[in-house]
């Protein structure tokens, strides 16, 4: 999806397209994307939209960086009436620069909007508001093949009252934000603490949502976690252990399974798990390949700790827009380590999808038979 194209309006329909753009020639100055810690810098401006149940959305702003004016008692403080999404903007060797599969960020944001109780909006629409805002700050897109800018649109109720109920009033948001590498250890294997005395999600909750109050509820285990001397929470589920997602990730088994059959599988979309845009990237990848089974199925840590006593296991690696593919070296379960295999600090499978996500986002490669 190209940011810098020529056409800037759209038809209407839930969003009105009518610019207020008060560009202010505050011009910060760029950070080195060597050094850049993630989410800690931001553009010059942002888009703020405004829905008001008597009138519906109001006209969008693009508008200088700045802190938002909101109520005290408003529900987003409140009861967590908010969502957020998360994509990236590249910058192509020819200049321009793309967003990667916005449109499935569009599609997993209404649908957190539906669960959220907060208004519809039509995302081919915000698509184009977006866009004008990265258009607005291209300058700000690395021009790196390692670093990216990030893309935060954020979805508040904003409702002046302390009554838990569907808001009249709410607030749409984007900011930006150039970055790196999401760990800190840059690309090296991370490892993971897996235990089930938490749960970041269960079935008719919010796990497959967006929702900020499914990561700042999870922000107390995962410092449990760097007390165990891990980087992120391997989340496990039931009685059994499922294996569900990692941190911010989606999680990923290369291995040879049970039926001795060479197999890439990550757990299935039942509710629990938050529907990656890489993770579907990464699926659609590997079945165009054909070179292995690729299942969406249930894993637990007994599967796990079978396959590796019997050297079954490949590869173990993370998915998301944040970290891209990040391999997994370690695992802490119930006071033991299990060592993933990971030949070099990025083991051969994880390299290769790494290399064609790297290819289709920065480098423009048609490598997805459908890059929406």
């Amino acid at each position: 999806y190209e940011v810098t194209h020529g056409n800037d309006l759209m038809a209407t329909k839930h969003l009105s397209l009518q610019w207020n753009l008060n560009k202010m020639i505050t011009h910060k100055p760029k950070p080195d994307p060597n050094g850049l810690v993630f989410g800690t810098v931001f553009t010059d401006h942002m888009l703020t939209i405004e829905w008001i149940l008597e009138e519906g959305w109001q006209k969008p702003h693009i508008q200088p960086f700045g802190n938002l004016s909101i109520h005290p008692g408003c529900s987003a403080l409140h009861y967590s009436v908010q969502l957020f999404e998360g994509m990236k903007a590249y910058r192509g060797p020819d200049n321009k620069v793309r967003l990667f599969r916005p449109k499935i960020n569009m599609k997993r944001m209404l649908k957190s909007a539906h669960r959220a109780c907060l208004p519809s909006f039509d995302g081919a629409e915000l698509l184009e508001c977006i866009r004008k805002l990265v258009e607005v700050d291209q300058d700000w897109v690395p021009h790196s093949d390692s670093a990216s800018l990030y893309i935060r649109p954020t979805f508040l109720g904003t409702e002046p009252t302390l009554g838990v109920k569907k808001p009249s009033k709410a607030l749409l948001f984007v900011i930006l934000s150039p970055v790196g590498s999401y760990f800190s250890t840059g690309a090296k294997p991370v490892s993971l603490w897996a235990d089930s005395k938490y749960i970041r999600a269960w079935r008719g909750g919010t796990g497959d949502c967006k929702m900020g109050g499914n990561y700042g509820a999870s922000i107390y285990a995962q410092y449990e976690a760097v007390d165990y001397g891990c980087q992120q929470v391997l989340w496990l589920y039931g009685d059994d252990q499922q294996i569900t997602e990692v941190g911010t990730m989606n999680l990923f088994l290369y291995w040879i399974n049970e039926k001795e059959e060479e197999e890439l599988a990550t757990p299935p979309l039942d509710g629990i798990i938050l529907p990656g845009v890489t993770r579907q990237s990464i699926l659609e990848l590997a079945r165009k390949w054909g070179e292995f089974k690729v299942s969406e199925r249930y894993l637990t840590m007994a599967d796990l700790r079978q396959a590796l006593g019997e050297n079954r296991v490949r590869e173990m690696f993370g998915s998301g827009t944040a970290c891209v593919v990040s391999p997994v070296g370690r695992i802490l379960y119930q006071g033991e380590n299990l060592h993933i295999p990971c030949e070099g600090s990025f083991p051969p499978l994880a390299s290769r999808l790494l290399k064609e996500l790297t290819d289709i986002q920065v480098r423009h490669y048609t490598h997805l038979q459908h890059t929406a």
